[in-house]
């Protein structure tokens, strides 16, 4: 829970500051402060509740307690501690604050030793439950993703502080799109992909992918990511450009979301609860917003216009496609965990609510549906050149978080729990910020 909430306080930031004009599309895309407010979403928002889910259901994956419990806590702090000296560094670069360019390296250093913490929990985690099903084989390759993405992401830093040669400078100039690649589509999109696979198969009560099907679909990720970033470094050692090397990413990547979607497709197919809960049919809209991604990237190449849209592609990802999976699987994960933590330990003895006691959905859909028309305003605002409606489009979203996030509150206060068991003897009201027993 207190990565939940630290990531939903970073995005909420993020959406205040794209309101606010902070950053793309008011200012370019390669801009401090649009650094600021990527690596905001991409770190603060998007990764610490990817961290969180992990945390729980890594476990739930393998079928073995968490290596270590007492890690977590240590590893939230120094994300948090070193994305704050992250973006000072950025603020620093664009010359809101004084020339303290040491924050950069700084806050990179505080940042891959936080996900290396957390990444030696869950690795240590599957070690001990060898063979790994395919779901958890996708989260290595996602960690995997995420190695690659903090190397580059180091090398930047120490560049852009002044403390690289020739080699980091060349990283720099040329390695970006790598960074984005491995960051965007292989720690998280890979990583969200497989732990889907579980949850939808979980919440839906589907049968599991044919491993056969499932396999294909990771090893078509894990060679896009290999392809793009390892190939990516051979161009930029033999300086012979990134065209190519993107190209066939590009194709090697439709296929992974081809596989994927056939998939999901065969989960919703296949699932018992005939009846949709809220967080699997919003599911479907994050989904969509995937799809869409996929055909607005092909129209943008297509059209030779990818490099002057690739910010309205990218937030369609960010905010579409990954927020929008990450908001609908938190309003299942929070009721299961706030239900788990007051009832598990009277379950059996006394009378006690079902999970979907604690929501009521029919009042939360229409904060869901508002966030995802506002993320698809937006996105055609952008592709349009509208950047002052962008702003507007932008609170919208902002709104609509806020009315999830309140529907997640009153999950944990227990607050539409109206049966008289809403705390049996036995029961306590959980903790709003930490999750335990």
């Amino acid at each position: 829970m207190s990565y939940f909430a630290v990531a939903i306080a970073w995005l909420f930031t993020a959406e205040a500051l794209m309101v606010a004009g902070f950053g793309f599309p008011a200012a370019d895309i390669a801009a401090p402060e649009t650094l600021v407010l990527v690596h905001i979403v991409a770190i603060g928002w998007l990764s610490m509740c990817i961290c969180g889910a992990l945390l729980q259901f890594v476990p739930v994956l393998v079928g073995k307690a968490l290596f270590s419990e007492a890690g977590a806590l240590p590893a939230l702090s120094l994300l948090a501690a070193g994305l704050t000296a992250l973006v000072l560094g950025f603020l620093t670069l664009g010359g809101r604050l004084p020339p303290w360019l040491w924050l950069l390296p700084v806050g990179a250093t505080l940042l891959v030793s936080g996900f290396g913490l957390l990444a030696a929990n869950l690795v240590l985690t599957m070690w001990r439950a060898r063979p790994l099903a395919f779901a958890a084989r996708f989260v290595l390759i996602g960690l995997a993703a995420l190695g690659a993405t903090a190397a580059l992401g180091v090398c930047f830093a120490l560049a852009l502080a002044g403390y690289g040669g020739t080699p980091l400078d060349a990283v720099l100039q040329a390695g970006v799109p790598l960074h984005a690649i491995a960051g965007l589509g292989g720690w998280l999109t890979l990583t969200a992909m497989g732990v889907s696979y579980r949850l939808l198969a979980m919440f839906m009560l589907s049968s599991d992918v044919d491993d056969r099907r499932s396999r294909a679909t990771m090893l078509a990720g894990a060679g896009t990511l290999g392809l793009a970033v390892a190939g990516g470094l051979v161009a930029i050692v033999m300086q012979a450009g990134l065209d190519l090397v993107l190209a066939l990413t590009a194709v090697c990547g439709v296929a992974t979301v081809a596989l994927y979607g056939r998939d999901v497709v065969e989960l919703y197919r296949k699932r018992k609860r005939r009846t949709l809960e809220l967080n699997t049919s919003m599911a479907v809209y994050a989904l969509a917003s995937l799809a869409a991604s996929v055909v607005l990237g092909l129209a943008l190449a297509a059209s030779k216009s990818i490099v002057a849209n690739v910010g309205a592609f990218v937030f369609l990802i960010a905010f579409g496609w990954l927020s929008g999976l990450v908001l609908a699987k938190l309003y299942k994960i929070v009721a299961f965990l706030t239900w788990l933590e007051t009832y598990g330990p009277v379950m059996g003895r006394v009378p006690t609510p079902r999970v979907q006691d604690l929501v009521v959905e029919p009042r939360a859909a229409k904060w869901f549906v508002g966030y995802f028309v506002s993320v698809w305003v937006a996105t055609a605002l952008l592709l349009a050149g509208e950047y002052s409606a962008f702003r507007v489009a932008a609170f919208g979203m902002m709104v609509a978080t806020a009315g999830i996030v309140q529907e997640l509150l009153r999950v944990r206060r227990l607050a539409d729990v109206t049966t008289r068991v809403r705390l049996p003897q036995g029961a306590k009201l959980p903790r709003l910020l930490h999750s335990g027993s």
